[in-house]
C-alpha cells in the first residue's frame, strides 16, 4: 500500500539530496571539528560551508547563526536568554496559539511569577494586533510571536509587531519553525531580534535546529559546558546534522518558487475537493495570509481521531490538531482561541503537504475521505440529532 504523506508540518521526509550530503559525515569524516589536527580541521570547514547555506536562506550573516538541537530548544534558549539580560523586567507578551515549545514554557514561567500576556486571535485565526501593541509595556522583556501556526498555517504580521518591539526597546523573537523553507524571509529586511527554525520541518533529520541572533542583541547561553558556536551553545557539534541542514536549506531555495505553486495548487485542489463532496465541513483561518501547503479542515460531529484512524487504512497519513500533542483528547487550543465551537473541533484534520506530494495523493484522499465522513456519522448520536432537528425545522 503506497503512503500518502500529508502530515508534512509535523515532521519531513529527508531528501534524497540531503542524505547523501550527510553520509560521509556518519563514515568516512568523522573527526571532532574543534581538534587541532587537519583531519578534524577539514570538518570544520564544511561545518563553516554549511552555516553560511543556512544563513543564506535567512538572509542573515554568518555569525548571526547559532546551531542547537531543534525548535524546541531555539525557542526556550531565546526566551531565557531575553529574561536574563533584561533582569528588571518580568513581562512575556505572546499569542494563545503558539506551538506547546513557547505556550508550555511560558505557562512554566507564569507560575514561576513572571506575568505572561496571551494575545488573542480573532474567528480566522488571524493576530489582534491592536491587543498586540496594547500589551507592550515598560516591564516587557520579550514579546515571542510565531511567524506562521503549526496547525492552521495562518501567517503572522510578525515583521510589523518586530518593529512596535523595537519602538519600545523590548526583544522579538519570532517561532518561525514552519515559515522557513515555505515563505521567503530576508532578516536583513526587518528588525527581529531572535528566530527559531527546525530542520526536520525542511527535509532535513531530527535533532538540528537554528537559533538566528541578530548581531548587537544581549544573550545568555542555555547550555553551558562547551566552547563551540563561540560560547553560546555548549556541546560537541552534530556534524552529519548540520551538515544535513545546510544541504536541505540549498534545496529549499531552489524550491521556494514551487512551493508557492505547485504546492499550493495542490492544497488549494484537496481543499476544494473535500469542501465540495462533504457536508457541513469548514476551512479554519483565513484563506489569504497562509502557508502555501496547510489546510485545516473541521468535520462536523465527529472525532479527529476516528477520521486518522479510518485514513491510516488506506496509508493516508494527517494530524488532528498539532502532532506534538495530539495524544491529548482535549480540542486543539488554536481552534479554541478561533471561537471554533467543540462540535466542529474536535473534528479537525490538518493536511500539510510538500513538493514530494503528487495530484494522484490528493486525488486519493478527496476520493477515500468522503466516505468515511459518512460512515463516522452515522455512527455518531450527535449527527443523528442534528440531522433530526433540521429535519423538524
Amino acid at each position: 500500500m503506497k503512503t500518502i504523506y500529508l502530515d508534512n508540518n509535523a515532521t519531513t521526509m529527508v531528501a534524497p539530496e540531503v542524505v547523501e550530503a550527510m553520509l560521509p559525515y556518519l563514515r568516512e569524516y568523522y573527526g571532532n571539528p574543534s581538534s587541532m589536527h587537519t583531519f578534524g580541521g577539514q570538518v570544520a570547514r564544511k561545518i563553516t560551508d554549511a552555516r553560511q547555506k543556512i544563513a543564506s536562506l535567512l538572509g542573515a550573516d554568518l555569525d548571526e547563526i547559532i546551531i542547537t538541537s531543534c525548535g524546541t530548544e531555539s525557542d526556550n534558549t531565546a526566551i531565557m536568554s531575553a529574561l536574563a539580560n533584561n533582569p528588571g523586567k518580568n513581562h512575556i507578551v505572546t499569542s494563545r496559539v503558539e506551538h506547546p515549545a513557547v505556550k508550555v514554557l511560558c505557562e512554566h514561567l507564569a507560575q514561576k511569577g513572571y506575568r505572561v500576556t496571551f494575545v488573542p486571535v480573532d474567528s480566522e485565526g488571524r493576530l489582534d494586533m491592536d491587543a498586540y501593541e496594547a500589551s507592550l509595556t515598560p516591564d516587557t522583556a520579550v514579546a515571542s510571536i510565531m511567524w506562521a501556526n503549526n496547525e492552521t498555517g495562518v501567517i503572522f504580521p510578525v515583521e510589523k509587531a518586530a518593529h512596535l518591539a523595537r519602538e519600545k526597546g523590548i526583544l522579538f523573537h519570532t517561532d518561525a519553525v514552519q515559515a522557513i523553507g515555505k515563505i521567503p524571509v530576508s532578516m536583513k529586511e526587518n528588525t527581529i531580534d531572535m528566530l527559531s527554525l527546525s530542520g526536520h520541518k525542511l527535509h532535513a533529520p531530527k535533532g538540528i535546529g537554528v537559533l538566528y541572533v541578530r548581531r548587537g542583541t544581549g544573550f545568555s547561553p542555555f547550555l553551558i559546558g562547551g566552547h563551540q558556536e563561540k560560547g553560546r551553545r555548549g556541546g560537541t557539534e552534530n556534524v552529519p546534522g548540520i551538515i544535513a541542514l545546510g544541504k536541505a536549506c540549498e534545496l529549499a531555495v531552489a524550491n521556494m518558487e514551487k512551493e508557492n505553486t505547485y504546492v499550493r495548487e495542490l492544497r488549494d485542489r484537496l481543499e476544494t475537493g473535500l469542501c465540495e463532496a462533504i457536508s457541513q465541513c469548514k476551512v479554519n483561518g483565513t484563506r489569504d495570509e497562509r502557508l502555501p501547503n496547510t489546510t485545516n479542515i473541521s468535520f462536523e460531529f465527529i472525532e479527529g481521531e476516528s477520521i486518522l484512524l479510518l485514513m491510516d487504512q488506506f496509508g493516508i497519513c494527517a494530524s488532528s490538531g498539532s502532532a506534538c500533542t495530539s495524544g491529548s483528547l482535549q480540542p486543539s487550543h488554536v481552534l479554541r482561541a478561533m471561537g471554533v465551537p467543540y462540535t466542529m473541533a474536535h473534528g479537525s484534520i490538518r493536511f500539510s503537504l510538500s513538493v514530494y506530494n503528487t495530484p494522484e495523493d490528493v486525488d486519493i484522499v478527496i476520493r477515500e475521505l468522503p466516505p468515511i465522513i459518512e460512515k463516522l456519522r452515522v455512527l455518531s448520536p450527535y449527527w443523528a440529532t442534528s440531522q433530526g432537528a433540521c429535519a423538524t425545522a
